[in-house]
């Protein structure tokens, strides 16, 4: 048996005195760079011998770079340790780390251990020997032979054969075959590259601006039929880790900021409403002070593109994802193409500075909702549902766009009357009559009626008609709840288009008027104020938002019938008349000229621009009052809420665009993927192992709710100002309830997407989330707790992936998406994903694993979850890498465990380990690895208790 380990890292090494001929210029885009060739090398040993003469070393080669210039040693890595051989083969190889540029004069040192245990503690020195990069490189076939000194100076201690490798260069050579005494011109790792002309994945500039810091390992691993696999893994991080966050806070903080400008902008209101007005406007300056501040902490943090897990709980950095990173696993095989796979691996979204005591968002929300209606008795407002107040956000959403756009496009109508265009004129008008009638369409909701006749009743001075009628019991009730519907009737009831059925009725409470006595005075007293459009004492005219609603569309129809006018006029003049006529119609018209085109328009385009404003006013006070009284009655635990709901988005969203980026990047040459994203969009995967119980179910309940507000993110491929890597940096824009993130593409990339992509066209992702918990809380959880949660999860999200597929085989051809070795379809994978998701059976991991299998399939984004993406989520990553060489690559059986071992040992996952907790150390114990499905189990000696 051996235990695999690996090391790692990534050195571009200066081959200008070595080779006057570089491989090449790689162009993605615009964006040229110089293909530095990658000193990579693989480790075998011949004829060591042990301390001991009864016994065979357990070697391994620890690798050391010495400094040319500083005459310094660094330390690097080591390989697995292969048990009881003299001449053992290393199946982990060795790279340089990105930040050690080295050159043809860097020295490495190679020290052979015989090793004890697994876990190095004890291990005895057998020999070393020393090499330059620049003679790997000039050696035949590059490959060198060196003796091992003892340490004694005697050459007795055997040899290292050191190979170099190049990664997309594989020949096809029996296992068998290699050996370390083999002709150098058989030397299986140095051959013709099998990777598609064109595209370098590795070196591939595009991800310059977004991912850096690469950490890699590289292994060869035998197939079913003797041959030998390299495989690759690369792990970077993410600049979007902050950048994303930072701003999605500046957003919020405008946003916040635009809704206390619009409550003040609501006008004069009676002395209970201008007092909750005041108390919403304080705590929304609360969140905008607390944003502000945790802004400003941000900024000052430079060169940073993670969050460790041991940071999870920093209030200064709770908007940030924990632990997020990419990860590419790089196949090559013989006479094959090269492939890829990709995987972000990301803390659970979830308000850890803010903590589970309560549990989590989707617990605190149901019960919040279930309050909110006393909430709205006890503060005398109005309940509205979740539905209206989503509802009241998308008017305001919408409104924000349109206005203006239909200001631009009534200027471009007016520009091309100007140049008396017939060709500019149906275009703008065209566009013009499309965004009016969407504006219009969108106010034709009765809850904006209902809404300014609420706004009205809250105004100083309001009367209603009961109190009209019964005015000593209307001096009696003023200021208090009344019970009886028929004695102080809801704002919402009585409205034209509301009957008792319908929902506005059925979700709205009481609402409660003012202190009558004072608000009369003032009402009586003082002038009317220019924004209070609704009068104070007069009785609310209920069909004026209908008019004012309505002379939208009827100015629209006049700018319609005056361009026909004006285009039928043009088109007659063109037809050929007899020249007594032409006199006559010339006389006419200089006797009775309207007036050129614009002089003509000019009048009924501002008319209809002034009413679009005047909607807009009105409509945005009533969705205001609307929020207002949300906001309200969710004093202050809806506040508390918020604040959570856009911390967990905010960590959410960061894993979101960097996988979407990633995905694009890759499909860049793919017009499969390409067709699929615009015409349906891609399915994003999230997989958790989080448990059901204790602290964690709170995490899983952010969680839920995080990657389910992933649906009100749309993307949009536009072409970069520059190929500046600042230029290239993705943007988010929008407001709560709707963002788009903007993917920026250098010129010429971005002039090969299709036209859809192009033109602007909004890209949707389809977010899914599997949770099966694996660790001993989990077991806890299925024989005495609940484990109801975890079930429900499963359950609607496998209806969300089924309804993606079904739409996506109605849209694009199956041809479009990727092929794979295995033979079950993603209608089989579907079936078996449905029967395991009602299955009660515990710590069912087949689950995640046939939701990533046909996450795949469908070209979707991979993403694995854990508390902190560290422990739990290394051992699955490593384990899907293993299951994809198996089935897609026909690793041998019997080296799967071997290949797993070295992948978690020492390959980029517990070099993540090492970034986190600054420990070489899974944080397991025995007791909770016997919890543990086995195949999640990582391997003897790499396990410990550390603080995570």
């Amino acid at each position: 048996m051996e235990d695999g380990a690996q090391q790692l890292g990534h050195c571009m090494v200066d081959m200008k005195e070595l080779n006057a001929d570089p491989e090449g210029l790689t162009a993605a885009g615009a964006v040229l760079k110089s293909k530095r060739p990658q000193v990579e090398f693989i480790l075998a040993c011949n004829d060591l011998v042990a301390s001991g003469s009864d016994r065979q070393p357990n070697a391994l080669v620890q690798v050391a770079v010495i400094d040319p210039h500083k005459q310094h040693l660094i330390s690097q890595t080591c390989t697995e340790i292969v048990e009881a051989n003299k001449d053992p083969l290393f199946l982990t190889g060795v790279t340089f780390p990105s930040e050690y540029h080295a050159s043809p004069e860097t020295l490495v040192k190679l020290t052979v251990y015989d090793a004890k245990d697994k876990n190095q503690e004890s291990s005895s020195f057998l020999g070393s020997a020393t090499f330059s990069v620049g003679e790997l490189l000039r050696a035949k076939d590059e490959r060198l032979t060196l003796s091992l000194r003892s340490s004694d100076g005697a050459c007795a201690a055997g040899a290292v054969v050191v190979s170099r490798l190049k990664m997309g260069e594989m020949q096809e050579v029996d296992v068998d075959h290699i050996t370390t005494d083999i002709p150098s011109h058989k030397c299986p790792l140095v051959c013709e590259s099998a990777s598609p002309a064109g595209i370098d994945h590795e070196n591939n500039p595009l991800t310059g601006p977004v991912f850096k810091n690469p950490i890699c390992k590289v292994y060869r691993f035998q197939t079913e039929d003797n041959k030998w696999m390299l495989v690759r893994e690369q792990m970077e991080e993410c600049t979007l880790s902050f950048s994303v966050p930072k701003q999605l806070l500046s957003l919020y903080i405008q946003e916040d900021m635009s809704r206390v400008q619009d409550l003040r902008e609501l006008g004069e209101l009676s002395p209970h409403w201008d007092n909750l007005r005041k108390e919403v406007m304080t705590r929304y300056g609360g969140i905008i002070s607390s944003y502000q501040e945790t802004f400003a902490e941000l900024d000052k943090i430079t060169g940073r593109s993670f969050k460790p897990s041991c940071c999870k709980a920093q209030k200064s950095l709770e908007f940030i994802p924990i632990n997020l990173h990419t990860q590419r696993m790089r196949v090559t095989c013989p006479k094959k193409t090269d492939a890829f796979y990709d995987i972000v691996t990301v803390g659970a979204p979830a308000a850890h500075f803010q903590g589970f005591k309560c549990g989590g968002l989707q617990r605190l929300l149901s019960r919040y909702e279930a309050e909110k209606k006393s909430f709205s008795t006890a503060y005398q407002c109005i309940y509205y549902s979740p539905q209206h107040t989503a509802e009241a956000q998308e008017v305001l959403s919408t409104m924000s766009l349109l206005q203006p756009l239909i200001t631009s496009l009534a200027d471009q109508l007016l520009q091309a009357a100007q140049e008396h265009s017939c060709p500019g004129l149906r275009e703008a008008l065209k566009n013009l009559s499309d965004k009016t009638e969407q504006f219009v369409h969108t106010l034709k909701d009765e809850l904006v009626k209902s809404a300014l006749l609420a706004l009205h009743a809250a105004r100083p001075g309001y009367v209603s008609k009961s109190q009209k009628q019964n005015p000593a019991q209307g001096g009696q009730h003023q200021g208090h709840v009344l019970q009886g519907s028929d004695q102080n009737p809801s704002p919402a009831q009585g409205l034209p288009g509301h009957s008792p059925a319908t929902s506005i009725t059925e979700d709205t409470a009481v609402c409660n008027n003012v202190d009558g006595s004072q608000s009369a005075a003032r009402g009586e007293g003082g002038p009317l104020k220019h924004q209070d459009s609704i009068p104070h004492h007069k009785e609310y005219d209920e069909e004026e938002w209908d008019r004012v609603w309505a002379n939208v569309a009827k100015c629209l129809n006049c700018v319609i019938a005056m361009v026909d006018k004006l285009l039928e006029e043009d088109s007659s003049k063109q037809e050929p008349v007899p020249e007594q006529q032409q006199q006559q119609l010339a006389d006419v018209i200089i006797s009775h000229n309207p007036g050129t085109w614009r002089e003509q328009l000019c009048p009924l385009v501002t008319r209809l621009k002034e009413c679009v404003m005047e909607v807009v006013e009105k409509a945005r006070r009533g969705m205001t009052f609307v929020l207002l009284q949300e906001a309200a009655c969710s004093i202050p635990q809806g506040f508390l809420l918020q604040q959570r709901r856009d911390v967990v988005f905010s960590q959410a969203l960061a894993a979101l665009a960097c996988g979407f980026v990633m995905r694009l990047y890759a499909g860049m040459q793919d017009q499969g993927f390409l067709r699929q994203l615009h015409l349906v969009g891609l399915v994003a995967q999230f997989e958790s192992l989080l448990s059901t119980y204790s602290e964690e179910i709170g995490m899983l309940e952010d969680m839920e709710v995080g990657i389910s507000d992933l649906q009100r993110v749309l993307f949009q491929i536009t072409e970069a100002q520059t190929d500046d890597f600042r230029d290239l940096q993705p943007l988010v824009c929008g407001r709560r309830d709707h963002f788009t993130v903007e993917v920026p593409l250098p010129r010429l990339v971005f002039q090969n997407l299709p036209v859809e992509i192009k033109e602007g066209k909004p890209l949707r992702v389809f977010p899914v989330l599997f949770n099966v918990g694996i660790n001993e809380q989990q077991t806890i959880a299925e024989r005495f707790g609940d484990i109801s949660l975890q079930e429900r999860i499963n359950q609607r999200n496998f209806e969300t992936l089924e309804a993606y597929y079904k739409s996506l085989s109605e849209k694009v051809p199956l041809e479009c998406l990727p092929s794979f070795q295995t033979q079950a379809d993603i209608k089989e994978l579907l079936e078996t994903l449905g029967q395991n998701v009602v299955t009660k059976k515990r710590k069912n991991v087949e689950i995640l694993w046939t939701a990533g299998a046909i996450c795949r399939r469908l070209n979707g984004i991979r993403f694995t979850s854990c508390k902190s993406a560290k422990d739990r989520t290394s051992m699955s990553v490593t384990l899907e890498q293993c299951a994809l060489l198996r089935d897609e690559h026909r690793l041998s059986k019997d080296f799967f465990i071997r290949a797993l071992d070295c992948m978690r040992r020492e390959g980029c996952r517990i070099e993540n380990v090492q970034k986190n907790i600054k420990c070489r150390k899974y944080a397991f114990n025995i007791l909770q690895l016997m919890a543990f499905p086995k195949c999640y189990r990582p391997p003897e000696g790499t396990y410990g208790k550390v603080d995570s």
